[in-house]
């Protein structure tokens, strides 16, 4: 009688555990967390990037790399500074 209840036991553990995993919920990280906007740190300041715009590293008129972003927008050009 012992030998049966501990096989019973033994038995309903998993059973319970595996009904209590089907109720759990999955979550889109996409839909929880919102877009973070890419920042562009350029000589004015450190300024969101608009939508359909990217950061790239900006150029001196010698053509040498600054140390400062510029934000390039197609069909716009660049904004504040030299690409």
């Amino acid at each position: 009688m012992k030998k049966l209840l501990v096989l019973l036991l033994a038995l309903a553990v998993p059973v319970s555990a595996e009904a209590a995993s089907k109720h759990k919920r999955h979550h889109n990280p996409s839909r929880i967390y919102a877009a973070q906007p890419q920042i562009a740190c350029t000589q004015f300041g450190c300024i969101p990037v608009q939508r359909g715009c990217h950061p790239a590293q900006g150029r001196t008129f010698s053509g040498l790399p600054s140390d400062f972003d510029v934000v390039v927008c197609p069909g716009r050009g660049t904004l504040y500074g030299i690409r």
